[in-house]
């Protein structure tokens, strides 16, 4: 298992206190990865320690305002490709057969693009094809790294650690094309009334869950993990 894309994707995740009380063992699999250069895993630590001596209230409010209330940061990444059209229902449909190939299947909580399901999958896959679909997605990651980095927000490190694995630069061209997206200020309630109001691609039982609700398939995947708080996208 590459035990580093699964901690992401519970870093990724909403979260709770089951994730507070697991970021010592997150931070055990970071110390350990060998994937990730030493500058990605100390970049993490920001991000860690906030997670685990913050307020649980005050981090749920920071994740709805970056990755709920802005289209520019979606955890979605097809959103940042196909928008709302009907482009993405097929290439989600073809995801989620990827997903079932590879003996999973996606709960229906959250869409098949929704990042920290797609890295819960990738960990269970071997390290050429995770990587080589994380090259496929560079741009995406980059753009969101370079968005949140502006931001100041220690979630950056972990787009930035997942442009690292994958092993290859990100086009500047197709970062530019993600970027060309304006931004909308979370605070700005009539801003994003007008962004969100236009048709949304209906996909699944439940396309507007925004916080992931608990799951009990990732930490069944390696004992090596079995304390870290469910947070995959799979059923069993």
């Amino acid at each position: 298992m590459l035990r580093c894309l699964k901690a992401c994707s519970l870093l990724l995740s909403y979260p709770t206190s089951e994730l507070q009380q697991a970021i010592g063992l997150i931070r055990e699999v970071f110390e350990g990865e060998p994937r990730l250069s030493k500058g990605a895993r100390r970049a993490i630590e920001p991000l860690l320690a906030e997670i685990e001596s913050s307020d649980l209230y005050d981090l749920e409010e920071r994740y709805v305002s970056l990755f709920d209330r802005s289209r520019t940061l979606s955890l979605s990444l097809f959103e940042h490709v196909h928008g709302e059209s009907r482009d993405r229902g097929g290439a989600m449909v073809d995801l989620l057969e990827t997903y079932r190939a590879g003996g999973l299947e996606p709960s229906g909580i959250e869409l098949p693009d929704y990042l920290p399901t797609l890295l819960e999958f990738l960990s269970t896959r071997s390290e050429a094809e995770a990587r080589a679909t994380l090259a496929d997605a560079t741009h995406i990651l980059e753009a969101l790294n370079i968005r949140l980095s502006r931001r100041g927000s220690s979630y950056a490190s972990i787009f930035a650690a997942l442009v690292g694995f994958a092993g290859v630069r990100p086009k500047a061209e197709a970062v530019a094309a993600v970027m060309s997206e304006a931004e909308i200020d979370p605070d700005d309630l009539e801003a994003l009334d007008a962004v969100w109001e236009e048709a949304e691609v209906r996909f699944g039982p439940d396309p507007n869950a925004g916080c992931p609700a608990s799951r009990d398939a990732l930490a069944r995947m390696d004992p090596a993990l079995r304390d870290l708080p469910a947070k995959g996208g799979f059923d069993a």
